[in-house]
């Protein structure tokens, strides 16, 4: 990297994300570091106008020490898969500008959320460190891969907010969470290698991989999970609950409280194949991903982040 704090730098952003405010938040973060000439050595700005953009956008990007990407965790995704393509000793370093409903990976990180100066500040004051990303079926992630129950209630979400809800957040994932799990019958059963481990056939109503803590805006469903450790955390159910009890545990994860039941299990893994019966319901960092076959392994290290200093 450059003199300058974060070097030439990549701003990539999502005009339409916080139901539109990205577009203002661009544009402050534009003229913020522009005039800042210590920061950087040259800024380019590209504005996201679709599904994939960003990851076409990240992944085209030449010559740059550091990627900025603003908007929700749907476009660090994608800004993600994008540096993912290149070999590691091209990856700029990534910072993110939280800008969304459910912002989990600015609270990975510990990012000012929805606070495009904060956010700033804390960048040009911070440190990268070396991370590590999932990868399902070759598809990365950086905050969270579910199966289930779990699964639907993000698609669900992600579903609403296209259509232009007025809930966000923590609150959007309850009211889903809710609409789901009344309807909830079966789990989903699959065969399960973890690790090197003897195969085990489960019928998960939750299996949850993490490289941060939370997902849903806060629900802290693996709530030691520390993306820096080369390993993902792990949780999915061993019991079938009943419904009054299924729904106590989808409350008390928003505390991460639910690893304390017997019907749950927490683990740390480094790979994983779960092999369904019936097409599950799936999501990668709140993108539906189909299939009956999931290959999951963790990239240790595989890219540099910037977190805020203390």
């Amino acid at each position: 990297m450059a003199n300058s704090p974060l070097g030439r730098t990549l701003l990539i952003a999502n005009p339409a994300s916080h139901s539109g405010k990205g577009a203002a938040g661009a544009d402050f973060a534009q003229r913020f570091l522009s005039s800042y000439s210590s920061m950087i050595d040259g800024l380019d700005t590209r504005l996201t106008a679709g599904v994939a953009d960003a990851t076409r956008i990240a992944s085209e990007a030449q010559g740059y020490d550091t990627v900025l990407v603003l908007g929700g965790d749907g476009v660090i995704h994608e800004t993600v898969c994008g540096l993912m393509e290149k070999p590691r000793d091209q990856r700029p370093t990534l910072g993110i500008i939280p800008l969304g409903s459910g912002n989990d990976y600015a609270r990975t990180l510990g990012m000012a959320r929805n606070d495009v100066e904060g956010a700033i500040a804390q960048i040009v004051r911070g440190k990268a460190h070396a991370v590590e990303v999932g990868l399902v079926n070759g598809v990365p992630f950086v905050e969270t891969l579910s199966f289930g129950l779990d699964a639907a209630i993000a698609i669900d979400t992600t579903d609403r907010r296209a259509a232009d809800t007025s809930q966000e957040g923590e609150t959007l994932f309850i009211t889903s969470g809710l609409k789901i799990l009344s309807k909830a019958k079966g789990g989903f059963p699959c065969t399960a290698y973890l690790d090197d481990d003897a195969p085990v056939e489960l019928s998960p109503h939750i299996f949850a991989f993490q490289v941060g803590p939370s997902y849903g805006g806060g629900f802290l469903i693996c709530p030691k999970a520390d993306p820096t450790d080369g390993r993902l955390d792990v949780c999915y159910n061993v019991r079938k609950p009943a419904l009054p009890r299924l729904m106590a545990l989808f409350g008390l994860a928003r505390l991460g409280r639910h690893v304390g039941s017997s019907a749950i299990r927490t683990r740390r893994i480094h790979h994983a194949i779960l092999e369904f019966e019936t097409e599950p319901p799936c999501q990668v960092d709140g993108e539906q991903l189909r299939g009956l076959r999931f290959e999951i392994q963790v990239a240790p290290n595989a890219l540099d982040v910037i977190f805020p200093t203390a």
